[in-house]
């Protein structure tokens, strides 16, 4: 296995079957949780932006002579937009000075959104995953990321913020 498809099928696990995606999407979680424990907030920020290139890259090596780059098997995309919908949990976490996975609400939401959203691509997302370009692998990803990061957010102010009166 090249460097380059070890990175966009993290290893391997884009090749577990049914449902590379999903499998993509929960190896996401633990290297989340080792990230933030380690890291903070900022390192697993960091390591997002680092993992998108490594992903851009990898994807683009890997899908080389493939009509279309995005392979069932490159799940790299799905750890990043993983990544990105865990944003609000982890800055969360870091804010009120507690364990992350205290708000394992704010997990299952994520996966559950972030799912959702990589799978229906509704709008900016189906329109990057139609780009057929490794960038477009990508992005498709980050966007479901954003949008599952918004629900996170606004699901948690809803428990909260305006429940919580």
């Amino acid at each position: 296995m090249t460097p380059a498809r070890a990175i966009a099928t993290v290893g391997g696990v884009g090749l577990l079957r049914p449902a590379p995606g999903t499998w993509g999407t929960l190896v996401a979680l633990p290297l989340a949780w080792a990230l933030h424990t380690a890291l903070g907030f900022g390192g697993l920020a960091v390591a997002t932006v680092v993992v998108t290139a490594l992903g851009w890259w990898a994807v683009a090596r890997a899908s080389q002579g493939l009509a279309d780059p995005d392979a069932s098997e490159f799940v790299i995309d799905e750890v990043a937009g993983m990544w990105l919908a865990l944003w609000p949990v982890s800055l969360g976490a870091a804010m009120q000075g507690v364990d992350i996975l205290a708000l394992w609400p704010g997990w299952v939401v994520a996966f559950a959104l972030f799912r959702l959203f990589d799978i229906w691509k509704p709008g900016p997302i189906g329109r990057a995953d139609r780009m057929g370009t490794p960038w477009g692998v990508m992005a498709d990803d980050l966007l479901a990321g954003v949008a599952a990061a918004v629900g996170v957010a606004l699901l948690a102010l809803l428990a909260h913020g305006v429940m919580a009166w």
